[in-house]
């Protein structure tokens, strides 16, 4: 839709309405300004006819009701949120619920122990697991035409990470779900690009707050307030 001339971009992040009484979430709710809700109905149509689709609509209805099935006391009014699962437990119950079996672990070195411990977790739940670390392959980062300078310890053997060989060898293992675990800015982007199985994250990569990446968001404001100015590091 075009104001003025110009064609509104979304933009969800900035509104000014509250929560519970914005037009995504209240029927008689009121929208915001680049709300995508009230200015790109063609494109919801099209969403719509997508879940319809049998395999999407079946993935759809397994991650809502594994949504719900995350908090207690649901019955209860005034409800109040209570969380009771964690993202390892939530993952594994959402493959119980697509029947899935063989699953995919696309981890980082660097996360090698907790791979181990994921791995374990998954083998004790009764999944059959296929993993790959970040480094498989051992291709030279010379490979891209990097030179010393583009490496961390300043090796022309430094080995690359491999994304798109990780995604290639799950595809060729015919897992039914992904797990990625720590991989880096961009290489998961690549895996994402090339896995053929739906992906779901367990845990990004913060070298700085231990894989947390919102302390550095909820400190924005106060210890951490240098992350607003470009070129502080």
């Amino acid at each position: 839709m075009e104001q003025n001339g110009k064609v509104e971009r979304a933009s969800c992040a900035g509104c000014p309405v509250s929560k519970t009484r914005r037009i995504c979430v209240a029927e008689k709710g009121k929208p915001g300004p680049g709300c995508p809700t009230l200015l790109k109905g063609k494109i919801l149509e099209e969403v719509i006819g997508e879940y319809k689709k049998e395999d999407v609509r079946e993935f759809a209805i397994q991650a809502s009701v594994q949504e719900a099935a995350c908090y207690a006391n649901r019955g209860k009014q005034p409800y109040i949120l209570q969380p009771t699962k964690t993202r390892m437990i939530e993952i594994c119950e959402f493959a119980d619920r697509m029947g899935y079996r063989r699953l995919g672990l696309a981890f980082c070195s660097g996360l090698s122990k907790e791979a181990v411990i994921v791995e374990d977790i998954l083998n004790k739940r009764g999944f059959e697991v296929a993993s790959v670390v970040c480094k498989a392959g051992r291709l030279p980062k010379g490979v891209l035409g990097l030179t010393e300078e583009d490496t961390v310890r300043y090796s022309r053997e430094e080995a690359m990470c491999n994304p798109i060989f990780q995604a290639r060898v799950l595809n060729h293992e015919a897992v039914d779900l992904n797990i990625i675990l720590g991989l880096c800015v961009g290489h998961d982007s690549l895996f994402f690009k090339y896995a053929e199985a739906p992906t779901t994250v367990l845990a990004v990569k913060d070298r700085v707050t231990g894989h947390n990446p919102l302390a550095a968001i909820y400190l924005s404001d106060s210890y951490y307030g240098k992350i607003k100015e470009p070129g502080n590091l």
